[in-house]
C-alpha cells in the first residue's frame, strides 16, 4: 500500500515536477504477466523514476548496504527502500550471485514486473559498462521476456555523488524497447557461453536506446584503475611539490 502512496503522493509528483521525463515506448513494457526490465543505470533517482513512470508495479533488486544502515537514518532508508519495492541482495561472498537470482526468480513466480540493472552499479563515468550474467539466468530459467530500458539524461542532473539533483538543465527520457525473446536458448540456461551472448544483446539495446558509449570491461575494475592512476599521479605531484 505504501509502495502507491509513495508513486503518487510523495515520491512521483515531485521526481515529476525536477527531472520532467519524457516517455518513450511504453507500450512495449507488457500489461500483465511477468517480466524483466533490464536498464542503465546512471544515477541514484534511477530506482525511483522509472517506476513512478510504470502502469504496473516493479521490484528493483537492490544492493544490500541500502538495508544494512546504522541507527535511525539506516532505518529509515531500509524502511524507505522496502517500501518503494526494492529487494536487498548481498553481492558479497561467493553465493552472491545466486542468491540474487533466486530472489529475482521469486519476484517473477508471482507474475510480477522484475528490474534489474545488468552493469551491477551506477556508472561512475556516464558509458555503459559490460553486463552480468545474472540477468540472462533469471530471464532462461523464468522463461520471460526482457524489455530494455534506457535512461538518459539522470547523469547530467545527478551524477553520483550529487545529493540534491540540478534544476533547468534539461529534461530525462526514459525509452523502452522492444521485448527481447531468448526461448531459442531453452534449456541452456546452465550454458556459460549462452549467458554470455544472452547478456551481451540485452546491453547492445541498452546501447542503442541509449547512446551511450560502450564499455567492454565491468565497471567496477575500471574505476578502481582509474581511481589508483588518481592517486598515483596525486602522489608524484605532493613529491614533485616537495623537490622545489
Amino acid at each position: 500500500m505504501f509502495y502507491y502512496v509513495l508513486k503518487y503522493v510523495l515520491i512521483g509528483p515531485l521526481l515529476r515536477l525536477v527531472f520532467r521525463p519524457r516517455i518513450e515506448g511504453l507500450e512495449h513494457v507488457p500489461e500483465e504477466g511477468p517480466a524483466i526490465i533490464a536498464g542503465n543505470h546512471l544515477s541514484f533517482s534511477d530506482h525511483f523514476l522509472m517506476p513512478t513512470m510504470l502502469k504496473r508495479r516493479i521490484t528493483f533488486l537492490a544492493k544490500a548496504e541500502y538495508f544494512t544502515g546504522p541507527g535511525i537514518k539506516g532505518r529509515l532508508t531500509a524502511f524507505f527502500f522496502r517500501s518503494a519495492g526494492q529487494i536487498p541482495v548481498d553481492r558479497s561472498g561467493r553465493n552472491a550471485a545466486q542468491a540474487a537470482i533466486t530472489e529475482g526468480l521469486g519476484v517473477l513466480s508471482k507474475d510480477e514486473l522484475l528490474g534489474i540493472y545488468p552493469e551491477g552499479t551506477r556508472s561512475h563515468d556516464g558509458r555503459l559498462y559490460k553486463g552480468r550474467v545474472g540477468v540472462a539466468a533469471m530471464a532462461l530459467k523464468g522463461g520471460v521476456k526482457v524489455v530494455p530500458c534506457a535512461m538518459v539524461g539522470t547523469f547530467e542532473l545527478q551524477p553520483p555523488g550529487r545529493v540534491i539533483p540540478r534544476f533547468g538543465i534539461g529534461r530525462v527520457t526514459i525509452r523502452f524497447g522492444e521485448p527481447l525473446d531468448f526461448s531459442r536458448y531453452d534449456g541452456m540456461a546452465d550454458e556459460r557461453t549462452a549467458l554470455r551472448a544472452v547478456t551481451d544483446e540485452i546491453m547492445y539495446e541498452i546501447m542503442e536506446l541509449s547512446g551511450q558509449e560502450y564499455v567492454d570491461r565491468y565497471a567496477p575494475e575500471v574505476k578502481a584503475e582509474q581511481e589508483a592512476e588518481a592517486a598515483a599521479q596525486a602522489q608524484q605531484r605532493r613529491k614533485a611539490r616537495l623537490r622545489r
